[in-house]
């Protein structure tokens, strides 16, 4: 089997992965573009001794790594002082939290990606979980029809110390709940419980407001089709606490640097 043909099946999960690393669909799909590119120059790049997900997504975190320099170059027009300092802001402990929470990857699986020791891949998890803890708090609203589930995201969200402004059951729920308010950050599923679609009511939430979204479902596939628009948050159920908090993080660390951009007047 070619090596195409291999990773294929992959690739899917990787841009997941990609947009949460870069924060956009775009920045985080030419990764995965070049990583492919890459591959198909030098084949030596990709490791037989591990399993294919795991070979590749090293080969991604090489070439991410390799490109640090020019993501954070004084050249671009972003890089100014408050910029560089979101930017540089402990990038392995992002790396690896997302590799062992949203990606489901091992300790040890983790610590290989990275080149890293366990302890040093460890040490790094947890300087991401105490970034998370100090993340500036927001209200939350919450769309998701399965109530065993919302209060399990209900005590995670308050956990991190955000308010919750409720939970929407219906597409006509969240609508309500989101009119007037002031969001930061929405949390979807997207089948509710008559049938009404939680995409739907996002994209409604969004003719009012500009904010995150982060998206629990089980129905991953109907979502990560490669058409645009994509979410760069995604969260397959049945999930783990730690990989909610982790999209929760990096979804408000994303976009507390977009907003200041734009106060900045920086497209």
């Amino acid at each position: 089997m070619t090596i195409a043909k291999e990773i294929g099946p992959q690739l899917p999960l990787l841009r997941r992965f990609a947009r949460a690393l870069s924060g956009s669909q775009e920045s985080g799909d030419a990764y995965v573009v070049a990583t492919l590119e890459a591959l198909i120059g030098d084949s030596s790049r990709f490791s037989a001794r591990v399993p294919v997900r795991q070979a590749l997504y090293k080969a991604f975190v090489q070439l991410w790594s390799s490109n640090a320099r020019d993501r954070h170059s004084p050249a671009e027009p972003l890089a100014s002082a408050v910029d560089r300092h979101l930017d540089a802001l402990t990038p392995l402990p992002r790396q690896a939290f997302l590799l062992r929470t949203i990606e489901g990857f091992s300790v040890d699986e983790t610590a290989w990606i990275l080149e890293k020791s366990v302890e040093e891949t460890t040490r790094l998890i947890g300087a991401a979980t105490r970034e998370i803890a100090e993340q500036v708090k927001t209200s939350v609203l919450i769309i998701e029809d399965e109530p065993i589930i919302a209060l399990d995201i209900e005590a995670i969200v308050r956990d991190l110390g955000h308010e919750i402004i409720g939970v929407a059951r219906t597409h006509k729920e969240a609508v309500a709940l989101a009119t007037n308010r002031e969001l930061g950050l929405v949390l979807a599923d997207i089948q509710l419980a008559d049938g009404s679609s939680g995409l739907e009511a996002v994209n409604s939430i969004l003719q009012q407001t500009t904010l995150p979204i982060i998206f629990i479902t089980a129905f991953p596939e109907r979502l990560l089709t490669g058409e645009k628009p994509e979410p760069a948050f995604l969260i397959t159920k049945p999930f783990q606490p730690e990989a909610v908090r982790a999209a929760i993080s990096q979804a408000l660390f994303f976009d507390r640097r977009a907003v200041r951009r734009k106060e900045r007047g920086v497209a």
